[in-house]
């Protein structure tokens, strides 16, 4: 049975592992599948999210975040789930598809401050807090799952609570829980991976 509906909340939820991810390649908005372990890790989520009640699941049109959401909402009997485009990863640029050691061939060492294409950093935080505001206001008391991008995800969270949050890491298929109290944004749960280290998980 599904738990009580309990207090409104987001639920930030990064997609499960890819070959990309695996490989340390920046994927931006290059559109790569879950691996299989990827897959894996999204069942793990749903197992977690299952007796929790949910009300709506949006997810970033790109395929890893959809697949993952798919998972998700099986696991939660969800029908719908809603795509937003505002919530796709970052775009990378010139450094899609590359691993550190080829950029540092290609660009040299400074190649963070060069002009490869790359989304601005202010930028993704800007989209990411709004997208996150029009939620709590457009689902105003429900429950619902964000599926998303680790530099959205984290962007976001340094863009709404700053003094929290200097730095972020956001491991794949992790949750992190907010919510709203006298108008702060709150952070009750951040990069939260427990369900993937499961004793029982069949392997």
């Amino acid at each position: 049975m599904r738990g009580g509906i309990g207090m409104p909340i987001i639920g930030l939820v990064r997609h499960g592992i890819t070959d990309w991810n695996a490989q340390n390649r920046a994927q931006g908005r290059t559109d790569i599948p879950l691996n299989a372990e990827g897959r894996r890790q999204a069942h793990w989520l749903a197992q977690r999210l299952m007796n929790e009640h949910w009300d709506t699941i949006v997810t970033s049109p790109l395929i890893r975040a959809r697949e993952t959401a798919e998972i998700l909402a099986r696991g939660i009997q969800m029908q719908n789930i809603i795509k937003c485009t505002s919530i796709s990863e970052m775009d990378c640029g010139l450094i899609e598809g590359t691993t550190e050691d080829e950029r540092l061939a290609r660009w040299g060492a400074d190649w963070r401050q060069q002009d490869l294409g790359m989304e601005h950093f202010e930028l993704i935080a800007a989209r990411g807090t709004q997208f996150l505001e029009e939620v709590w206001r457009s689902y105003s008391g429900q429950r619902v799952l964000v599926v998303s991008h680790g530099a959205i995800i984290g962007l976001s969270l340094q863009k709404l609570l700053p003094e929290r949050f200097a730095t972020t890491y956001i491991n794949n298929a992790s949750l992190t829980l907010l919510t709203k109290v006298s108008g702060t944004w709150d952070c009750t749960l951040y990069n939260d991976t427990n369900h993937l280290t499961y004793s029982d998980h069949v392997q």
